[in-house]
């Protein structure tokens, strides 16, 4: 009988030995296993009752993060009609982040879900990679180093929402991009990403995680009816700094309603004890096919430069 092998599954046994070595680096299994991000850390609440499809958010991304062009300008509403693979759209080297459109047959009118890079508290991405290319910063971003990446993409097969993609446009530098809460030029300063400041409906509010936790709890409980009684990314994967409110069940408008609400490094960790310590040397071993491969490629475009000489 053949066996089906789900993400969520491989996930957890290939990605075993990743987070062994990422406690074990530490010397810290304890610690690391029950960290759940910085309590003063800052979020985003996105209202979806709000959203009205204007994709001022995925502009003003854009525009902050110095991204390509878009094929299709951002006026141009036909993209939420899109299918690629039998799903809508998706955030890509060129998109940090996306708006998608749900007709839902309950209502008079669609509704409509940004998606980025979540943020989490206890980053997938962040456990699952062995040369610590991620980091969790205290004011609540998931940033990543491309000097340190070895392009193993594991992180891609981490994360719990299908975010990281790959740079495959470039052979020579490649790369994992994904939005990282405008650190850099905004959230590191104190001040709100891009998207929620160009936002003209207030979908988006920006605020310390707890204050926007409560924040939910009022508009569910003042207004009963309106909102589905979650909040999506309180609990989701051990929380996330982006979390959502939305009118109808969330698997409605394209959220994953199965991801664990323990941290996914709680769902291997039964596995460390047991993982050989073989497993250790890997990421090294990666390391020199990498560069060994690099070489190769550097050797070949010398060679070519000679023969056109």
């Amino acid at each position: 009988m053949k066996k089906t092998v789900s993400r969520r599954n491989l996930l957890k046994g290939g990605l075993a030995g990743t987070a062994a070595i990422a406690v074990m680096k530490n010397n810290e299994t304890q610690a690391a296993q029950t960290f759940e991000g910085y309590p003063e850390g800052m979020g985003v609440l996105v209202d979806l009752t709000r959203c009205v499809g204007c994709r001022s958010c995925e502009a003003a991304c854009n525009k902050e993060q110095g991204l390509p062009e878009p094929a299709k300008p951002f006026d141009d509403y036909s993209v939420f009609d899109e299918i690629k693979h039998g799903q809508k759209r998706r955030t890509d080297e060129t998109a940090y982040t996306i708006v998608n459109k749900y007709d839902i047959p309950e209502l008079d009118h669609p509704l409509f879900r940004k998606v980025q890079c979540n943020h989490c508290q206890e980053p997938a991405c962040l456990t699952s990679c062995f040369v610590n290319a991620y980091t969790k910063t205290p004011e609540g971003a998931v940033i990543y180093n491309s000097k340190v990446c070895v392009g193993c993409r594991t992180c891609m097969i981490a994360c719990p929402f299908y975010i990281p993609t790959f740079k495959y446009s470039s052979a020579f530098n490649p790369r994992i991009m994904k939005c990282i809460f405008c650190y850099d030029t905004r959230l590191k300063d104190g001040k709100p990403p891009a998207c929620v400041e160009a936002c003209p409906q207030e979908a988006l509010t920006f605020g310390r995680r707890n204050d926007l936790i409560n924040m939910g709890r009022q508009r569910i409980r003042e207004t009963p009816g309106k909102y589905v009684e979650h909040i999506y990314g309180e609990t989701e994967v051990g929380g996330t700094a982006w979390m959502y409110l939305s009118s109808v069940s969330f698997d409605k408008v394209g959220f994953d309603t199965h991801v664990p609400k323990e941290p996914i490094l709680n769902s291997v960790k039964e596995f460390l004890a047991i993982v050989p310590m073989v497993l250790t040397i890997w990421p090294g071993l990666f390391a020199g096919f990498h560069l060994l491969a690099t070489r190769k490629e550097k050797i070949k475009e010398q060679e070519e430069k000679e023969e056109q000489v």
